[in-house]
């Protein structure tokens, strides 16, 4: 029975290495390499303990330090368990071209050199490296590569994999552009959406702009780096554009029936910031009902949240079709009433000036447009109703209770001034004799 073809592969691969390791042990050239290994190693060691007190003490910023020098030093100093395996990678190579040029001969110690470099990889993956992406593709990805590097392997599994060829339509790809693709790319989109958070953040920053410009200039940054990676993946894929474009156009012209809503909601979030009347930031109220505060504005909808907490996602597409009231608009002011009433025995004449003076002391509310006005609004059937108007930068709802403070301002107000709140007086009278 005939064996797999990659299996006799392995089992030659193996072989192979057998002889390799049977040729070293039996030479001296191979062994004098193993002893210039082995003092390469216990130089660098014995320098990288000397070396790591000095930049130890060089480089350690004190512990309130928060400049750019500091966080300088710091950083350089996370690479510090990179400092033997390179001394040693360096020492390996300056002692190599002694050895070729007594023996002819560099195998070993080019395999020591390799094995030095996947020890700093090692290092490098498991020590310093603290980001969660970067430790995972260091850990599949680099840690593999080095491994195969040290092993002389790479060059044979990067031509396995080129040759293996794998085709969509009339676009073929290897095994190999594909792998380097998927690394590529999740570099390219990693560094895409790191480089976009921080241009968002220093847009934010920029408080001299609106926000709905603010936000129209990350939507549009964003858009930009996204886009440059996938063009430069494509390139680094090996991927031929025009017939991508080909392709594309097909699955553009039968997805456009299918994602209409999407593309018009995208378009009218494009709208919205550009003309700027809602933004993050402004409590708005829909026809439909939806009301609360806008915070976030995403492609396709926009997320609403309430007083009580919920979030409500509305499509991008009702901000520009239906009627939207914006109480806020980022600070513009809003006006509110609070009613009162007094009783039939007091000097109503002096009830506005007292009023108005209480509600002004409180230190939301404005004096632009207009400060407070207190109005008599009639004479109801247990006192005199009175209103008082005033205008705050806010909503009354939420964390601002503008309206229960003004409340409590009149009542101290009145109080202070000997002026009764009426409450409901009922007469009774009965015909005849007194119910026993």
């Amino acid at each position: 029975m005939e064996s797999n073809p990659f299996v006799q592969k392995m089992i030659g691969y193996g072989e192979q290495g057998v002889e390799l390791a049977l040729s070293w042990l039996t030479s001296p050239a191979a062994w004098s390499q193993f002893m210039l290994l082995v003092v390469a190693f216990g130089l660098a060691w014995f320098l990288n303990r000397r070396l790591n007190k000095v930049f130890l003490r060089v480089l350690t910023p004190p512990e309130e330090a928060v400049g750019l020098v500091s966080t300088v030093r710091r950083f350089v100093l996370q690479f510090l368990p990179l400092l033997l395996p390179l001394l040693a990678y360096v020492f390996t190579a300056a002692g190599e071209q002694v050895v070729r040029s007594l023996f002819d001969s560099g195998a070993v110690i080019a395999f020591g050199k390799r094995v030095f470099l996947f020890l700093a990889a090692r290092i490098l993956v498991r020590r310093i490296i603290s980001e969660p992406f970067l430790k995972l593709l260091g850990k599949f990805v680099l840690i593999p590569v080095a491994a195969l590097y040290a092993l002389g392997m790479l060059d044979v599994a990067t031509s396995a994999l080129t040759d293996f060829q794998v085709g969509v339509g009339n676009i073929s790809f290897s095994l190999m552009a594909i792998v380097r693709g998927v690394i590529a790319g999740a570099i390219l989109f990693w560094l895409g959406r790191w480089s976009n958070d921080h241009s968002a953040a220093m847009i934010r920053k920029q408080e001299d702009l609106r926000p709905a410009t603010r936000q129209l200039a990350a939507k549009a940054i964003e858009i930009t780096i996204f886009g440059a990676a996938f063009l430069l993946l494509m390139n680094i894929m090996g991927v031929n554009l025009a017939s991508l474009a080909v392709l594309g156009g097909a699955i553009g012209v039968g997805l456009g029936f299918g994602l209409q809503k999407i593309a018009s909601n995208f378009i009218s979030g494009v709208i919205l910031l550009l003309e700027g009347q809602a933004t993050v930031g402004d409590f708005v109220e829909l026809d439909g009902g939806e009301a609360g505060t806008i915070v976030k504005m995403t492609a396709r909808a926009i997320i609403l949240e309430t007083y009580d907490g919920r979030w409500i996602v509305v499509p991008n597409e009702d901000f520009i079709v239906t009627r939207v009231v914006n109480y806020s608009d980022q600070g513009s002011a809003n006006r509110y009433e609070a009613e009162f009433s007094v009783s039939y025995d007091t000097d109503i004449n002096a009830v506005p000036a007292i009023v108005e003076a209480a509600v002004q002391s409180h230190p939301d509310v404005l004096m632009k447009p207009y400060p407070a006005d207190c109005e008599l609004r009639g004479f109801g059937e247990s006192g005199i109703d009175f209103s008082v108007e005033f205008w705050v930068n806010g909503i009354d709802d939420g964390r601002h209770k503008y309206t229960s403070d003004v409340l409590f301002l009149i009542w101290n107000a009145l109080k202070d001034n000997d002026i009764k709140i009426p409450y409901p007086h009922r007469v009774v009278e009965f015909k005849g004799e007194m119910p026993k």
